[in-house]
């Protein structure tokens, strides 16, 4: 067995308590691809009402990314901006923000984080909500990077007929991305540096 801290309230935690952390914390980093794509696995037979479910347009719009000539990260933010269905009902786009903000540059995080207000272009007028809320964004300058987003590749990653690209494609590149930390609080710390090197 692993040694474990002996602490029971973290203000009486021990520089040894956190070393013992720290042990375990490089596989369990190294582990969250796999932890991620276990969860979008979870959308696989979601339709929600929906023509595809919701595994199957993650993987349509990363397709129509990766054609399109996208880079990797694109690519995985594509695959990846639903993610957050399964536990953010209300606000699943900042869900999918939160698991990629450490891995992603500025600009893919803000199409992430903002893209359904932007999709809500094509359908909130359906269900009583105003289908230009978009326009608070207009002037920014990731609005045109996520309107394009939108019109591309996840509005039109609905159709039963489009047999997109397998998970496999997207693999190696979900373990790429999320092999290089670019923003964290923690991304100083010994722990966050141990990581680095296993």
């Amino acid at each position: 067995m692993n040694a474990r801290a002996s602490f029971t309230r973290m203000d009486e935690s021990t520089a040894a308590d956190w070393q013992a952390i720290g042990a375990e914390f490089p596989a369990f980093a190294k582990a969250l691809p796999d932890r991620v794509l276990r969860h979008l696995a979870l959308l696989d037979g979601d339709y929600g009402g929906f023509p595809i479910d919701r595994y199957q347009h993650s993987l349509q719009t990363a397709t129509l990314a990766l054609r399109d000539g996208r880079d990797e990260e694109y690519v995985v933010c594509a695959l990846l901006h639903d993610i957050g269905d399964t536990l953010g009902c209300f606000n699943h786009f900042d869900i999918a923000a939160a698991i990629l903000k450490p891995f992603v540059s500025e600009a893919n995080l803000w199409m992430v984080q903002n893209h359904g207000i932007f999709q809500g272009y094509y359908f909130f007028h359906h269900i009583g909500l105003d289908r230009n809320l978009r326009e608070q964004f207009r002037g920014h300058e990731h609005f045109a990077r996520t309107e394009e987003f939108c019109a591309l590749y996840d509005n039109p990653a609905f159709d039963p007929a489009v047999k997109p690209l397998p998970i496999s494609e997207f693999e190696p590149m979900v373990r790429r991305v999320f092999s290089q930390v670019r923003r964290s609080v923690y991304q100083a710390s010994s722990v966050a540096q141990n990581a680095a090197q296993a």
